[in-house]
């Protein structure tokens, strides 16, 4: 922090009881969860953060904090034992909602800050001093008046209820006394709430006119003998000792041992998806809405958040609790049982038994960090690396300085061999001294060979089990030195198979809080955050072993929990057919990368450019003046303000919408001021998200790009890909085709590009036994016209263009749940009219009705659907109150199983074509899966041989596990480039 910077600190106890006592009780729909503490503090944050800038003295803050209360003993006990002991228990439904506040700070992107042993004050105090002494100013956010002690040239306090600044002036102004003699005059007085005893019969007022005749306390003390009123003289005189046990009790410690430095509370923009996810578990729909316009997110792409719940034993401690789905109508809910299993009066011999059984002893061994072991000699190593191998069983993870783990150096790799018993080793620690470059190594290290030849002997026995958490990490860094790992499972995939849309996400930290009840320790302790994070390598030894050992050993705690629930739930098939078998797969995938020329993308970058240089100027005439395009507001005011255009909405900051579907809908209008800015948004998204933005994915080793795939982000089994994301080019528009024309294939090369044709309306046959959509896969009719000639009784021979791509959208938006209104948008129709179409549709193809009611009641009744391969997507607020909510699910349940088997189709065809070709003796590598297609670099010469091999295992991937009653069909073709060969 520096000169001219603005630290607000919030405080976070003080929020929550002003947000419990000013709003009406509320509770969450799904399962009468108390929220209304959580909701008005969400509400009062977000106005905090949204109105900063609008502040009476135009306050901007560059550094932000909220500070809670530990909840336990402080300092304060030991001076005085009847130090709030009349405080009463805070009410039984605010008691849930401490640990969901916590949560709620997080997701807002901000430092949620306490310390046991001290106050939410004391903190407060403490960081106020040291943005005073970096040259900052403060801001409090509060009313308390313990809190005005701490008011001065640089430190205000803004009580955001009344919309108020409290400084020197308002101080006087409200208790007599400037802020430095505020701690003498709450002496005096006391407070009966926290039980300061003070003097009694001295009030504010007198107070303070003592203190104006003597000047403070002491002096007061020593000459009270001088007061003229008897009554009060005697009072002073006699609890002169109360006054100064008083006086510590109020004074705010500003030399508490905080370990977050102020450069860590730098303010961050908002993280719209995770807010929006724990906004979407709290059922804060409102809120929810506002966030996404803010945010520009899609909120109905985002999954709600899993949440802990505090409960009243664990009310009185930090933030732990146990943590439950995001809504509690699921039958895995139970926090009592750490495994989620059912009662424990069932048969001890069912597979759910013993699930909780072996569940139930992971937990029981204490976690003890300084029992881990730093191992840093060869002889130490090889004893473990014994001890591993007879175990059986070993929790595996590597320590690298890079999340890319195809740049990334490996600093260390921890295991553990049971419960509470875990090593770390390092290999490739910096000291941080010494040559500009950062200093050599670390001494008594094992130099990294001697170590990966014992770890290799580990690693690649097939009869040792090595348990990772997101493993795939692990095979991709170990597979650049050398080692295979043989023999793995992966706690990340057996949670998402087990639970996959039910609790949110399935890292380590969350499972762990979930399933163990124990809070991990976090990156940031040891690593830092922002400017002053360092990379693993220099972290202290002490510390990663700490860390590390805690990985292995909650890995190795959880493979114990929830392993055994693949059988108690009958999903041991969905784990090993379709998650486990794809991670070295898609680790290779990742590992060989696909070329991308980086010529083609400037060119394509300086055309958009100019593309969008055009639009502007066209736009400007169109408005009559120039703006800034990319500003909402400005945006709004011309299109609703100037121009007066129908359908303006404003937001509930004030500004008019200008929302994606509110520029589509003038557009399709007729208006050409929205089209232009819709063309424009487009292109210049793609310029910054890929022709910009590509060539810095380009790895300097391999020349290539490598995107990482991520096997647990969605709810259907779809996989997602990042850094970058290549599932997202557009492929209906000439400009993302372009893009698509810079992926090429190496020299003697071409890509191969193999896409399943139409297959999540060939499953919808399948799933709901249409016998017309069965028969024309069968007999290979185009579909779409065959549904309009079924449809509108038009022949399909010389069937207009524009009638076949009507009954196109309803064929995709049926799978969709696309209503009246979507499809009246999408066809340019009226909703009426699409309202026809839609009940036509159903009528001339009963079976489609049949699958969505019948799918709607399953999913009710078990808050789950399946794919028929047996995967299970959880929508546990299909069950919802609120009809928009539950009208949502029911959408998502019902494409689901049409979704997620077209996906589990595509992940066996994956797990196949890794054998199948080099078992056909081909050199062709597949490199990307993007939805329904994969892309594969094949050479020159194997062209021929190789595309019949990859339509062959693609067509028969679903068998023999499912005999689809409609046959897959796939296109392949091959080219040069990625646009070309699709």
């Amino acid at each position: 922090m520096k000169k001219g910077d603005h630290l607000f600190l919030v405080d976070g106890s003080g929020y929550i009881f002003r947000a419990y006592h000013a709003l009406p009780p509320l509770t969450r729909k799904s399962d009468n969860l108390p929220v209304g503490a959580v909701s008005g503090f969400c509400n009062m944050l977000w106005k905090l953060l949204r109105d900063a800038r609008n502040t009476d003295v135009g306050i901007v803050p560059t550094h932000f904090a909220v500070i809670f209360d530990y909840s336990s003993k402080t300092f304060r006990h030991d001076l005085y034992s009847d130090y709030k002991a009349n405080r009463s228990a805070p009410p039984e439904d605010l008691v849930p909602q401490f640990g969901l506040i916590r949560q709620a700070t997080r997701a807002f992107n901000l430092p949620c800050l306490e310390m046991e042993g001290f106050e939410a004050d004391d903190l407060i105090a403490t960081y106020a001093r040291l943005a005073c002494e970096a040259g900052g100013d403060t801001t409090i956010v509060s009313s308390d008046k313990d809190l005005m002690q701490l008011v001065g040239p640089s430190v205000t306090m803004y009580d955001p209820m009344k919309d108020r600044q409290i400084g020197i002036p308002e101080v006087i102004e409200k208790w007599g006394v400037p802020p430095e003699k505020m701690i003498d005059l709450q002496a005096l007085t006391g407070d009966s709430v926290d039980n300061v005893p003070g003097v009694p019969g001295i009030g504010p007022k007198t107070a303070a006119q003592l203190l104006e005749q003597f000047g403070d306390l002491d002096t007061l003390l020593a000459r009270a003998g001088e007061i003229k009123q008897e009554k009060r003289r005697q009072s002073i005189i006699d609890n002169t000792d109360n006054a100064r046990v008083s006086r510590e009790l109020v004074t705010l410690r500003t030399d508490v041992p905080v370990s977050e430095a102020l450069d860590e509370f730098v303010l961050e923009s908002p993280d719209g998806p995770k807010l929006i996810s724990f906004l979407k578990a709290m059922e804060f729909t409102s809120l929810t809405r506002r966030v996404a316009e803010a945010t520009g997110t899609e909120a109905a792409e985002i999954e709600p958040a899993e949440v802990v719940i505090q409960s009243k034993e664990e009310a009185h401690g930090p933030d732990v609790g146990a943590r439950v789905p995001s809504s509690a109508s699921t039958s895995e809910t139970a926090p009592a049982s750490p495994a989620g299993a059912e009662p424990a009066q069932q048969d001890q011999n069912t597979p759910s038994a013993l699930a909780e059984a072996l569940a139930q002893a992971a937990v029981a061994h204490k976690f003890d960090h300084e029992a881990y072991v730093c191992i840093r000699d060869l002889q130490t190593l090889a004893d473990w690396m014994a001890e591993a191998s007879a175990a059986g069983v070993v929790g595996f993870d590597t320590e690298t300085n890079s999340l890319d783990p195809m740049q990334a150096e490996l600093c260390g790799f921890s295991i553990a061999t049971r419960p509470g018993r875990a090593a770390y080793v390092p290999l490739n620690h910096k000291s941080g001294q010494g040559d500009l470059l950062g200093g050599g190594l670390v001494e008594n290290q094992i130099p990294i060979r001697d170590a990966l030849t014992l770890l290799r002997n580990l690693l690649e026995n097939p009869a040792v089990l090595k348990v990772g958490q997101n493993l795939k990490y692990d095979l991709v860094m170990m597979n650049r030195y050398g080692i295979d790992i043989a023999s793995y499972d992966d706690t990340m995939l057996i949670s998402y198979v087990l639970d996959a849309g039910l609790n949110g996400g399935h890292g380590m930290d969350s499972l762990s809080e979930r399933w163990i009840g124990h809070k991990t320790i976090s990156y940031k302790e040891v690593a830092g955050s922002g400017k002053t994070m360092i990379t693993f390598d220099m972290v202290d030894i002490d510390k990663a072993t700490r860390y590390a050992g805690e990985d292995a050993d909650v890995t190795l705690r959880l493979w114990h929990i929830l392993k055994p629930r693949l059988v108690a739930k009958k999903l041991v098939s969905v784990y090993e057919r379709l998650e486990r078998p794809l991670v070295p797969v898609l680790a290779q995938m990742e590992q060989r990368g696909i070329s991308v020329d980086r010529q083609i993308l400037s060119r394509l970058s300086g055309e958009l450019a100019q593309g969008a240089a055009g639009l502007e100027e066209e736009i400007y005439q169109l408005a009559g003046e120039k703006f800034t395009i990319g500003s909402p507001k400005q945006l709004g005011d011309i299109l609703f303000g100037k121009m007066g255009l129908p359908g303006g909405s404003k937001t509930k900051t004030g500004q008019w919408s200008t929302s994606a579907q509110v520029l589509e809908d003038l557009a399709a209008e007729g208006h050409p001021l929205p089209r232009k800015i819709v063309d424009w948004r487009q292109l210049t998204k793609l310029k910054s998200t890929y022709t910009d933005a590509l060539p810095g994915y380009i790895n300097p080793r391999t020349n290539r790009v490598h995107t990482s795939y991520a096997l647990a982000a969605t709810s259907t089994g779809r996989l997602s890909s990042s850094e970058p994301n290549l599932q997202n080019i557009p492929i209906r528009t000439s400009e993302g085709r372009r893009i698509r024309t810079a992926f090429i294939a190496d020299k003697g090369y071409k890509l191969v590009s193999a896409d399943y044709s139409q297959i999540e309306l060939r499953v919808l046959a399948h799933v709901a036994e249409i016998p017309q959509l069965r028969q024309a896969f069968e007999d290979g009719i185009d579909i779409h016209a065959m549904t309009a000639s079924e449809m509108f009784g038009v022949p399909v021979e010389g069937m207009p263009s524009e009638v076949r791509r009507r009954a196109k959208a309803i064929n995709f938006g049926i799978i969709y749940g696309i209503s009246a209104f979507g499809l009246a948008n999408q066809l340019s129709i009226p909703r009426e009219e699409a309202s026809d179409y839609i009940k036509r549709y159903f009528e001339r193809f009963p079976g489609i009705r049949d699958y969505m009611d019948s799918t709607k009641t399953f999913a009710r009744a078990n808050g789950y659907v399946e794919t028929i391969f047996g995967r299970r997507a959880h929508y546990p607020e299909i069950r919802s109150a609120n009809p928009q909510m539950r009208a949502f699910n029911e959408r998502a349940a019902i494409n689901a199983p049409i979704q997620g088997s077209a996906a589990d189709i595509i992940r066996r065809a994956m797990v196949r074509m890794e054998k199948a070709l080099p078992e056909a003796g081909l050199d062709a590598r597949m490199l990307l899966q993007v939805h329904d297609e994969l892309i594969f670099e094949v050479p020159d010469e194997e062209v021929e041989a190789t595309i019949p091999v990859i339509r062959s295992v693609m067509e028969g991937a679903a068998m023999p596990a499912v005999a689809l009653k409609v046959p897959l069909q796939v296109e392949a073709r091959a080219a040069d480039n990625w646009d070309e060969a699709h």
